[in-house]
């Protein structure tokens, strides 16, 4: 049973100086980066309550005073800041991950300056590694990488409140990509995966499309077991019916593919710069850049399925 506020901000709730509560169990703190690929901002996410302690996802670019109000929202139940039992990054991006270790910090010296000492550790930042194909401002390494299905817990003693998140690797975005379930109030943290008014750039050759596509088969699948009802992504307001919003995703890529792939047969001699007016004739032209990117994406993936076939119509 979802406990909450209101599940669907209004877009009056966007606020970079003070976090907006949208469970008893959730904050938002949206990061002063807007812009045309961060929207808004990043969306930084606090789960957890004073008495169980809070677990940061993605902490966002390395901004002083965006981390000192994550810091001062993470309260212990006297009302001191700092009550941070773990830092996530959902990927290894520079609008996502760099602040979490100057988090990481900002709680330790909190610890050390602590009379009397608290009674919990430094949090660990957890993730996964960048890979080799990262791009050199997405280098990460984590104190500690996650596993597929690992449980991440806050809690669960006999008059406090338990809070679980599922961790679910996605790649596709990045290779290093996961997703979050918090597994008691049905909600899905989508990182880049899934957004909320645009699609997420797949960047070869850290962005795959082909593992973008079926990472979204999987969300879809882990969203139906467990009655998952709305998706907070990194970027944009909280999704609605979040089977249906990766559904539509995945159709509205299955959708520029198919155009992409009979623009590819009409000029088979044609390179991506041909190719892309007449593939995104749809879409501005100074979004092309961008949408490059993606193009590139999708022809690996429309190549990779051609060969797919071939060779079962050889066997």
């Amino acid at each position: 049973m979802l406990n909450a506020l209101h599940p669907i901000p209004a877009p009056a709730d966007w606020r970079t100086d003070v976090a907006v509560p949208i469970l008893k169990n959730l904050l938002r703190l949206t990061a002063p980066n807007p812009g045309v690929m961060t929207g808004p901002g990043t969306n930084s996410y606090l789960v957890g309550e004073p008495d169980t302690g809070f677990i940061v996802i993605d902490p966002g670019p390395a901004d002083a005073d965006h981390l000192q109000r994550l810091f001062d929202c993470a309260q212990t139940p006297d009302g001191r800041g700092g009550n941070i039992r773990m830092i996530v990054c959902t990927h290894s991006h520079p609008d996502h991950a760099p602040g979490a270790k100057p988090l990481q910090a900002l709680c330790a010296n909190a610890l050390r300056a602590a009379q009397p000492a608290r009674d919990f550790n430094v949090p660990e930042i957890m993730g996964l590694p960048s890979a080799p194909t990262a791009r050199a401002g997405s280098s990460f390494i984590p104190d500690r990488s996650l596993a597929h299905g690992e449980l991440l817990t806050l809690g669960a003693g006999p008059e406090v409140p338990q809070h679980t998140l599922r961790v679910i690797h996605t790649p596709g975005h990045a290779a290093n990509h996961l997703c979050l379930m918090m597994v008691e109030d049905g909600l899905l943290f989508s990182g880049d995966h899934v957004l909320n008014g645009s699609t997420t750039v797949v960047d070869p050759p850290d962005g795959n499309m082909a593992d973008y596509i079926a990472s979204l088969d999987l969300l879809d699948a882990q969203c139906c077991a467990h009655g998952v009802q709305f998706i907070l992504p990194a970027h944009g307001h909280v999704l609605v019916d979040a089977i249906g919003a990766i559904r539509h995703l995945k159709a509205h890529r299955l959708k520029r593919e198919a155009k992409i792939e009979a623009v590819m047969r009409a000029d088979p001699d044609g390179s991506l710069d041909t190719w892309l007016p007449l593939a995104y004739d749809d879409v501005d032209p100074r979004i092309w850049p961008v949408a490059r990117r993606s193009l590139l994406a999708h022809v690996e993936r429309i190549q990779m399925l051609q060969r797919q076939e071939a060779r079962g119509k050889s066997t």
